[in-house]
């Protein structure tokens, strides 16, 4: 079954008006063939439930570069495809 996960920039974009971070609107889409899940967090996991990475949304305190919205992982990542 394909997942995929989504991040939306205009609920990004609407939380920078919201002064009070708990009616912060979840910017994660998890897509799957049955449901939509919403989140600020989201975990990857293997088969064997290790968390192989995580899609972190942080408004409040975000990278240097900007960024509120990242993907971690401590494993090697390949570029292209």
């Amino acid at each position: 079954m394909k997942t995929r996960i989504h991040v939306n920039q205009h609920v990004i974009r609407r939380n920078l008006s919201v002064t009070d971070p708990s009616q912060h609107e979840p910017p994660i889409t998890v897509k799957d063939y049955k449901s939509n899940r919403y989140a600020s967090n989201v975990s990857i996991r293997d088969s064997e439930g290790n968390e192989v990475a995580r899609v972190v949304y942080s408004p409040d305190k975000p990278l240097s570069c900007g960024a509120r919205v990242w993907i971690e992982t401590e494993l090697a990542v390949e570029e292209g495809y």
